[in-house]
């Protein structure tokens, strides 16, 4: 049951991703041959392959991760914080210090990973570009011949489904209907691509990611009947 599980076990986490160049021009023939397939069923009609590349993000294929956000809660007897940082720069990079997090301080068997829609997109995202980028996958990432009750990720979006796959609730959503506070500041997801290479603006994207992070965790305690964490709970690392 969720209430067994202890919070400071689970790595709660969430990912900004954008196409892997800023211009569809910059593609090679080949990979504009294969984007133009890989998204035919969902332009349909109504987008050329080219008006449709702002959208390369979602796929890992076509796309980068541009920062990862994860947090953990740190309990000291009737104390309770959550400790939040973020990974950023060069995917590369970023890919690489995450796996150190996950191989110095997650990698016990009760360690979970956590996050929104985390089994459909944030962890397949960061297990493929790992996989192109010649890292070899850490434990929790490395799926290969798991039975799905050995698989150690939580999935708020899953929990909320209670069996049910017929509907997607955003996290956006699902904060609203929980009664979560949700910043007025926040950027669009849609909006990251253009913040990313035509603001230039990297820290609007880690605040807009941390604050998701924050997001995840506050609806895994709101489903354990808990208490939400107070702004002064939250620390920044």
């Amino acid at each position: 049951m969720l209430t067994k599980i202890n919070p400071e076990h689970i790595l709660f986490l969430d990912i900004e991703t954008v196409p892997q160049f800023e211009d569809y021009n910059e593609l090679s023939d080949t990979a504009k041959s294969l984007w133009e397939q890989k998204t035919q069923y969902q332009r349909k009609d109504e987008f050329t392959p080219e008006a449709f590349y702002d959208r390369a993000g979602i796929w890992a294929e076509f796309g980068k991760i541009i920062c990862i956000s994860v947090g953990h809660f740190v309990m000291k007897g009737a104390i309770r914080k959550f400790r939040i940082t973020s990974f950023h720069g060069e995917e590369i990079t970023l890919l690489k210090e995450f796996k150190m997090l996950l191989e110095t301080h997650f990698n016990r068997p009760h360690h979970l990973l956590c996050a929104h829609n985390g089994k459909e997109f944030d962890f397949p995202y960061i297990a493929r570009r790992m996989i192109i980028h010649g890292i070899s996958l850490p434990f929790k990432l490395n799926l290969f011949g798991k039975k799905p009750w050995e698989v150690p990720h939580l999935d708020t979006l899953e929990l909320w489904k209670f069996g049910d796959y017929k509907t997607f609730t955003t996290l956006k959503l699902m904060a609203h209907v929980l009664g979560i506070p949700s910043p007025k500041d926040d950027i669009d997801g849609s909006q990251v691509r253009d913040v990313f290479y035509n603001e230039k603006d990297m820290d609007r994207i880690i605040t807009y990611c941390e604050k998701d992070t924050i997001t995840v965790a506050q609806i895994f305690l709101k489903l354990r009947n808990e208490a939400l964490l107070k702004e002064d709970e939250v620390l920044s690392i």
